[in-house]
């Protein structure tokens, strides 16, 4: 019997490093390009946009377009992502709601393409180029992730616009020991949180008594599992309007009224963001400093990320749900949090066909890390190679956060499930989920059954997945560029989590 033919190993491409998935490190892999090193930011004359390498990192990004140009691009706030994959997934961050996604901006990308078994090309292809192919792959990479068609080298931007030179910042916490003692004001501060971004842009029934003119208020709702002892919120507006310090207070008092929620600082981490206690004080600083602020290398550890785009506010039961996993006794990680951006604004004025970024909704995100407690490979170390070796150190934090995510989601399945296009159900309010927090998950049936009907393509993308394959087929017919997740050849068929992607397919 002859031996079985070994998979073909494949190539991945690596710009600042963040994939929360094995699609660029995977052990499938035979060779990473990496092009942090191509991390330029200049004024392109010739094309009469801005260039950013897709090597750069936010924080790079940042600094030269504003203090060169005095713009910014509206991305994320983690400084050290790289543009390559931030960009390609749509990118957002706390000046969305101002100016929109990222990928509202871009006009042209670079891309290394291999169309043939001979040579690679280097593609530019512009929002207005004349061949009907090449703006399908402009369009392509205004929110389909990266990994998919080729190496990104360069983007270019247009209508860049210039963030407020001041901004107002301010921080707070709530004590889990008030949530404990009284449930109801728990999941009122979630319910109000959601309805004020749903009505702001829907003009629904808030209560909220301020006319609209919030875009500027970008709000990051921090709710850390209850063994951190306190819950946080970030709030950052325009700090060159007068109006500033009485609206942000306002809305403070809307959330979470002072006589109910007594206040107090964020003093610990939480996700990805350092302890920010010097901002209980709500404090004007310069763009750049705000961001800079923000932003925190922090400890190196283990974590995973689940999305979802919702349409609405909370349903009751999503209410019920959020509060039973966040008190969980039989789980006791501070780092574990369910973390709310506020989106809407300017992202939501966009076609849903504008970009690959159909959701032009809201966003959530749920969030667990967890550290390295014991030497299970007996090297003398504690390190990621011991995670490696016993599954079950991540086992009770991938149980946690996958049961909070099914349990939220149960009555669609246990995702967030896209709705029909043809004839949405009343009351539904998820749309999918976002492809730059990637979940592997998503693609495992026995996880996400096909029964439900939302494969991990429609939850990603939706209506667009064919334009997308097509796209692909164009592109990279020999399929040398896939992960787990990637765009599919026609035909292909879809892929499980045991069952990586081979090389070929339909030329």
């Amino acid at each position: 019997m002859p031996a079985p033919t070994p998979p073909v190993r494949r190539i991945a491409v690596r710009s600042g490093g963040h994939c929360y998935e094995n699609f660029v490190c995977g052990d499938d892999v035979a060779v990473i390009i990496d092009i942090s090193a191509m991390d330029r930011v200049y004024h392109d004359a010739t094309m009469d946009a801005y260039c950013l390498e897709a090597g750069a990192s936010n924080w790079h990004i940042a600094t030269q377009l504003y203090r060169r140009h005095g713009l910014a691009l509206p991305g994320g706030s983690c400084y050290s992502v790289g543009a390559g994959g931030h960009i390609s997934a749509g990118g957002f961050g706390p000046l969305s709601r101002l100016h929109g996604l990222t990928v509202d901006h871009l006009y042209a990308v670079e891309v290394v393409t291999v169309r043939d078994r001979t040579r690679a090309a280097v593609t530019v292809a512009r929002r207005d180029s004349t061949d009907e192919s090449l703006r399908d792959l402009w369009w392509a990479h205004t929110g389909a992730g990266g990994g998919n068609f080729g190496v990104i080298t360069r983007y270019w931007f247009r209508d860049l616009a210039q963030p407020p030179a001041q901004v107002l910042l301010c921080t707070i916490a709530w004590e889990w020991k008030l949530f404990e003692k009284h449930p109801d004001r728990f999941r009122s501060l979630v319910d109000r949180y959601g309805r004020f971004f749903q009505d702001e842009h829907s003009g629904g029934d808030s209560d909220f008594p301020w006319p609209y003119g919030h875009w500027d208020v970008f709000t990051l709702l921090k709710l850390n599992h209850r063994k951190a002892g306190k819950g946080g919120l970030i709030v950052q507006l325009d700090g060159d309007r007068a109006d500033s310090p009485d609206r942000l207070e306002r809305f403070l008092d809307y959330l979470a009224p002072e006589r109910d929620y007594p206040r107090s600082t964020l003093d610990r981490r939480t996700g990805e963001h350092p302890a920010l206690e010097a901002l209980y004080i709500p404090t004007r600083l310069p763009w750049l400093t705000a961001t800079q602020n923000l932003n925190e290398s922090g400890p190196s550890r283990c974590g995973t990320y689940k999305s979802a785009y919702h349409t609405a506010a909370f349903t009751e039961r999503q209410l019920q749900v959020i509060y039973q996993h966040l008190t969980d006794p039989r789980y006791a990680n501070d780092q574990a949090l369910l973390q709310m951006d506020s989106y809407g604004g300017r992202i939501n004025d966009i076609p849903p066909d504008a970009t690959a970024v159909p959701q032009r909704s809201s966003v959530l995100k749920l969030q667990t890390y967890w550290t390295w407690d014991k030497d299970a490979n007996f090297d003398g170390v504690h390190d990621y190679l011991d995670a490696r070796a016993d599954p079950t150190i991540a086992q009770p934090h991938l149980d946690w956060i996958r049961s909070f995510y099914a349990d939220m989601y149960q009555p669609t399945g246990g995702v967030p499930a896209v709705p029909s296009s043809a004839a949405p159900a009343a009351g539904h309010t998820t749309d999918g989920c976002y492809i730059g927090y990637c979940d592997a998950d998503l693609s495992d049936p026995a996880i996400n059954p096909p029964a439900n009907g939302q494969p991990w393509h429609r939850l990603y993308y939706k209506d667009s997945y064919q334009k997308l394959q097509a796209t692909k087929a164009h592109w990279d017919p020999r399929n040398v560029f896939r992960h787990r997740q990637s765009i599919r050849l026609p035909g292909a068929g879809q892929l499980t989590a045991e069952s990586p992607p081979a090389a070929g397919g339909a030329g």
